[in-house]
């Protein structure tokens, strides 16, 4: 109560923001006077001029006003286009790192050049963000002009780009490209093995387009580069012969092997359903008779029947994925596009591989990955645009530290929202669409069906058929033609189907495109200005007459999961203040209803005495359904939050390592790096068989002697010496062995020479580190697989996850340690300087065509409860041994004197 009266009198933050924004527009607008009257030679100058006032100690702030009405300035030159005062304040906002929520249509890839052009003053590089090759193509080509008059040039990163390619255009001023391309190129950077492999600069300034659907949509799916594992395809084959045999419960406590749970996408066994699964599996010779499903040697078994049920249960064809040249191509859920190349993970794929009788490619072995939320984390400043922030500001704030900032359109919204209708089936809620499509276009109108599944898309489209009304589909199987269905939707009579957000980013004008029309004009034509003026006159009829007759209708055939989704579709009609509506038509039987809301609105439908193909049109029912979306929301953001606080543990190992990968590909000489480890190893080893403050007789001198012969092709006499030197003793002991150890190295550097030994310390370290480095990553995995049953033993699984990852990691350390240095004490020197160093570019090579990157399922990745069971390789525990000196704490100064702390410093692997 207190709180809406303050916001009446004094304004909401966001009104008084904007209104912080509108002063600095008007300074702009007084330039833009000024600025009219240059030359285009002088304008193009600004922008050095600003590069020296930067370097003189300017800010990008202080020059925000004159760069900002530069742009407005050469836009209208190059483009034909003037910022509006709207689209500056859009500017500003992205330029103090926060989200710019603009209606569509308002200008999105116009406002983005004022930041950018900003931004990229200061020769750091600033990364345009998009959903996928096409916008980011589009859009590069279509500013580059702009930036090409102001003197800087543009880069796009898109698929199948060699690395000098991607090089290239990371090192322009302004790189345009896709989340997965950026979140993928830092990972291979950082799988390099020399610096000139790498293809990334610093990570400074991003713009990231359609932020919601990057940064919330794609945050439950990490990337991840993974290579072949080993193969398991007739395990695969065999399970999925068997899920058949196996009945779905159909109501909790009833009969059946298995129940679903659809809101998290998970199968669970019933009691009758595992004694069943093992007659099944015993029966096939997948499980030795005398072996249980839930014994620890069942673990794979166990992980391929989950598999095998959910790839079943879970997962329909044409609406999670489609069948093409023989491969389960992925369907995006959010915007219903293809995503060839894109795996899921944990053998859900190849469960799926071997319910569609297509080849079974092998399971795959995490090389590398990392979360959208901790990649877009990495940049110095993050801001982004979208038309649907505001219902997702509280997550947006609370992980990426970004407020949302609605920006005024520069004309009022006057499209029409009408009630949801709601039908007791699917048959009579399809009837009436059909219906309300006939009636639209008969009046003239454009309609644009929005549909939740390919399935439901190709549904509506044979109805249509049947009908024989011409339309247009626009799904994950049409992808390559997206751009033109979307041009031509707003022609008059039009019907356009769209899976979901496919086409997002592309405007529908009313009347159709333009610019597309003018552009299929021959060269011939297109020189006529006659031919031009009679296509714009057409055009300008067909708009006038798809404004008149109410302009772009909008259907919804179900609401989505988000209530961001459905005003996404919405927002696709009324743009620029021009005239639509738009409807969505539910059924009982819907997804989202059936899940979440059906037995509420049953009930009142019943009461109200609902009858065959009538509908109800209350509000108290779309609140009912409301309230679903934001449980359904609440809960997504929940797996979310869940995955990046698990995440967060392998993120700050992740960045230990790749700093520490980096250090290695830039130093010259990690000479010393090497000797202070070896140190520590050897050390460790004598401690092993001479403890500490020990007398001789507690000495293991033969064990010693072997294993510094098995370790490090050290053959010591060391009890020989003891016998002719009464006055050895432990320490004078440990320093012959460690000169020894000194010696034998330095014999193998005389061999290959100074430069020769340098360069393989250092490949063989990169090596050793990513290989123990993968190794972990699987170990992560089964750990945050298995460590939710700790709660059973009341114990936090979380705080049990963080402890034991930090072991995992701190052994990592040492046995990477350990074995550089048992690597390089008895490798073979066989004279020649080219062989000693390990082949970088056959490796790099190598790596780069095993590698897959992959697309996990969302909704099962990080759930605790997702695996029953599972038992991680059992390890020799390490001797622990006494330090010579005192022991320096992780967080204590580094002894080195470099002023960071020991974990940061030479306590990571030296």
């Amino acid at each position: 109560m207190l709180g809406s009266v303050a916001r009446r009198i004094f304004g909401s933050r966001n009104d008084r923001l904007v209104k912080a924004y509108y002063k600095i527009v008007k300074t702009i607008g007084v330039l833009e006077d000024e600025f009219s009257t240059l030359s285009d030679e002088q304008l193009k100058a600004k922008t050095s001029e600003f590069r020296e006032r930067l370097k003189n100690g300017s800010t990008l702030d202080d020059l925000l006003p004159e760069a900002f009405a530069t742009v407005r300035e050469a836009s209208k030159r190059v483009l034909g286009m003037r910022h509006y005062d709207v689209q500056m304040i859009g500017g500003m906002v992205l330029h103090n790192g926060k989200i710019a929520e603009m209606r569509t249509g308002e200008g999105k890839t116009l406002v983005a050049t004022l930041p950018v052009y900003l931004n990229a003053l200061a020769g750091k590089g600033v990364h345009v963000v998009t959903v996928n090759d096409y916008l980011a193509q589009r859009d590069a080509a279509w500013m580059a002009k702009l930036y090409g008059f102001l003197g800087m040039n543009t880069g796009v990163i898109i698929n199948g780009l060699s690395q000098e390619q991607r090089r290239e255009a990371y090192a322009a001023d302004i790189t345009y490209g896709t989340n997965n391309e950026f979140g993928f190129d830092y990972l291979r950077d950082n799988m390099a093995f020399a610096l000139e492999e790498r293809v990334q600069r610093r990570l400074n300034y991003a713009v990231v387009d359609e932020v919601d659907s990057i940064l919330i949509d794609e945050a439950r799916t990490p990337l991840i580069i993974s290579g072949p594992s080993q193969d398991a395809s007739d395990l695969y084959k065999a399970i999925n012969g068997l899920v058949p045999g196996l009945e779905r419960q159909q109501e909790e406590d009833g009969p059946g092997d298995f129940s679903v749970d659809e809101k998290s996408r998970q199968v669970y066994l019933t009691e009758a359903g595992q004694e069943r699964a093992e007659q099944l599996l015993q029966e096939a010779d997948v499980l030795p008779p005398d072996q249980g499903l839930y014994d620890s040697a069942s673990i794979a078994v166990l992980h391929h029947l989950n598999a095998g049920l959910r790839a079943h249960a879970l997962f329909q064809k044409n609406v999670d994925y489609i069948v093409r040249d023989d491969k389960v191509v992925i369907v995006d859920e959010f915007t219903g596009r293809t995503m060839p190349g894109r795996r899921w993970s944990d053998g859900l794929h190849q469960a799926i591989e071997a319910k569609e009788n297509v080849d079974i490619q092998a399971e795959n072995q995490t090389l590398a990955s990392i979360t959208f939320q901790n990649y877009f984390r990495l940049y110095g400043k993050l801001s982004g645009m979208t038309g649907t922030a505001d219902t997702e500001a509280f997550e947006l704030q609370q992980i990426y530290g970004l407020e949302v900032v609605v920006i005024p359109t520069h004309k009022p919204m006057v499209r029409d929202d009408r009630n949801d209708q709601i039908y007791l089936t699917a048959n009579e809620k399809y009837d009436a669409i059909l219906t309300d499509i006939r009636q639209e276009v008969e009046a003239g109108r454009p309609v644009l069906v929005g549909t939740a599944s390919i399935e439901a898309s190709e549904l509506v489209s044979d109805k249509l058929r049947g009908m024989r009304v011409p339309h247009e589909v626009l799904n994950a199987k049409q992808h390559e033609r997206e751009a033109h269905i979307i041009a031509n939707a707003g022609r008059p009579g039009a019907v356009t189907i769209a899976t979901n957000m496919a086409g997002r980013g592309t405007d529908i004008v009313l009347g159709g495109s333009l610019e597309e029309e003018l552009a299929q004009l021959d060269t011939e034509k297109a020189a006529d200005p006659e031919a031009q003026k009679k296509i714009r006159s057409l055009w300008q009829k067909r708009h006038d007459n798809v404004v008149k007759a109410g302009g772009l209708h909008i259907i919804g055939t179900e609401r989505h999961e988000s209530r961001r989704i459905d005003n996404q579709l919405r927002g696709r009609s009324g743009r620029q203040g021009d005239p639509g509506s738009s409807r969505f038509y539910l059924s009982l039987e819907d997804n989202l209803m059936r899940i979440f809301a059906s037995d509420r609105v049953k009930s009142m439908m019943q009461r109200l005495g609902m009858e065959q193909g009538q509908a109800i049109e209350a509000g108290l029912v779309s609140k009912s359904i409301e309230n679903a979306q934001r449980k359904v929301e609440a809960h997504n953001y929940d797996i979310r939050k869940h995955l990046l606080e698990y995440d967060d543990v392998a993120n700050d190992q992740r960045k230990v390592i790749y700093e520490q990968r980096t250090e290695l590909l830039e130093a010259e000489d990690i000479k010393d790096t090497i000797d202070s480890i070896r140190h520590d190893v050897v050390d460790g080893l004598i401690t092993q068989f001479i403890p500490p403050d020990s007398v001789d007789e507690q000495w293991d001198i033969k064990g010693l002697e072997q294993q510094l012969q098995a370790h490090f092709d050290l053959a010591l006499p060391v009890q020989q010496w003891l016998d002719e030197d009464k006055r050895l003793y432990e320490e004078t002991l440990r320093e012959r062995i460690q000169e020894q150890a000194r010696l034998h190295l330095e014999h193998k550097e005389e061999l290959i020479g100074a430069q020769g030994m340098r360069r393989l310390e250092r490949d063989v370290m990169l090596h050793v580190l990513d290989s123990h480095w993968k190794e972990h990553l699987a170990a992560m995995d089964y750990l945050r697989q298995s460590v939710g049953l700790r709660g059973y033993a009341q114990k936090n699984p979380k705080q049990e996850y963080k402890r034991e990852a930090f072991e995992m990691f701190e052994e990592l350390l040492e046995r990477v340690k350990d074995e550089v240095i048992g690597f390089l004490m008895r490798i073979q020197i066989s004279g020649v300087p080219e062989a000693a160093a390990v082949p970088e570019a056959q490796t790099s090579a190598a790596v780069a065509g095993a590698m897959q990157f992959s697309h996990p399922d969302a909704g099962s990745v990080f759930d605790d409860e997702d695996v029953v069971d599972a038992v991680l390789p059992e390890q020799d525990s390490p001797e622990t041994y006494r330090r010579d000196g005192d022991k320096v704490g992780r967080n204590d100064p580094c002894p080195c004197g470099s002023g960071k702390k020991y974990k940061q410093c030479h306590g990571r692997l030296s």
